[in-house]
């Protein structure tokens, strides 16, 4: 079990954000483990021709070095993004600028929690600080090779989450927000208590706690490791098993009223989603995805709610009444 502890200010500090960085280097887990990784099978498949690509595979060895299953990743190669428009190569300086005594401290603590897998090679008298450039290199080329092609519906995903959670705590604070954040995770009073095998002890501090979705975690929300380290939380996205889906065939009888983009929105909504989020799920341009969801406002079928930049829209009880004459159920997040 771990604990995150804050003072009163610290609540106040807290944000989101998105991290491409972070999303380029857990990929590695996900390449090295695509059984337990399964809903990223499209991504693998590729990702895998991408890895034996002889330009490529150099800087996949570095990188399997300090992102693999079973060993820590250190604090300094995935520091917090400073927001939701974070931009790759900003999060690259901010990597290259770590004094050498953080990336030699970053290195034991990673070797020392190693014992999670007692038959990997510690990282430490292999990784040194002079390293740092070849591995920035390395983070580049996997990110424009594997991610980049991926990243703009990895981010609508992401900053659907966002607006989702954004929405949460207008409607019920930070208690609803971290209750609800993953099973594993609750707050109790000045502190979230998270159920892992870490024993994790972070005292925010009055430093802030970026909280940022990731497409690639999965089974738990995941915390910097050093105390000294800026801290961060990062959590499974919500609605990860459609990133890769392909376009679905509409409901039937909607599609016949309504036509086939409305009907699919109208069915999608169920779970608030962003424009942006629609647009990516429908192969769609986001104006026209605005468009026909304009029209089904004015129908009463869908409502929205303004989130901080972002609007989510949803179904309202009129339109959840038509999903169910037609055989589907609404749920609720």
């Amino acid at each position: 079990m771990s604990e995150i502890r804050f003072a009163a200010t610290d609540v106040a500090e807290i944000r989101f954000a998105v991290s491409p960085l972070w999303e380029t280097v857990r990929s590695l887990f996900v390449l090295a483990d695509p059984g337990r990784y399964f809903l990223h099978v499209p991504w693998v498949r590729r990702a895998r021709v991408l890895a034996q690509d002889p330009e490529l595979a150099a800087h996949v060895r570095l990188l399997r070095r300090v992102a693999r299953p079973g060993l820590y990743l250190p604090d300094f190669l995935t520091p917090p993004a400073p927001g939701p428009l974070a931009d790759f190569e900003e999060e690259l300086l901010t990597v290259a600028a770590t004094p050498e005594h953080v990336i030699a401290a970053d290195l034991a603590a990673v070797t020392r929690l190693g014992a999670a897998d007692p038959g990997l090679e510690p990282l430490g008298p292999k990784l040194s600080p002079d390293l740092l450039p070849d591995l920035l290199q390395a983070v580049r080329a996997w990110h424009n090779a594997a991610i980049l092609p991926d990243w703009p519906r990895m981010r609508a995903l992401l900053e659907a989450d966002i607006a989702f959670r954004a929405r949460q705590v207008a409607e019920g604070g930070v208690r609803r927000l971290f209750d609800t954040l993953h099973p594993t995770v609750r707050w109790a009073g000045d502190r979230v208590i998270a159920d892992d095998p870490w024993h994790l002890e972070i005292d925010v501090g009055g430093r802030g706690l970026p909280l940022m979705p990731s497409v690639f975690v999965d089974r738990r929300v995941l915390w910097t490791v050093r105390a000294e380290s800026p801290p961060a939380a990062i959590y499974p996205v919500r609605a990860a098993a459609t990133l890769w889906e392909r376009r679905r065939e509409p409901v039937n009888g909607l599609a016949q009223a309504f036509g086939k983009t409305r009907a699919d929105l109208l069915a999608l909504v169920r779970d608030p989603a962003t424009t942006t989020e629609l647009a990516r799920r429908l192969e769609l341009s986001p104006p026209t995805v605005s468009q026909h969801l304009h029209a089904l406002l004015a129908a009463g079928l869908v409502a929205r709610s303004p989130t901080g930049r972002t609007v989510l829209y949803f179904v309202t009880a009129e339109g959840a009444a038509l999903l169910r004459v037609n055989g589907l159920e609404v749920g609720g997040a």
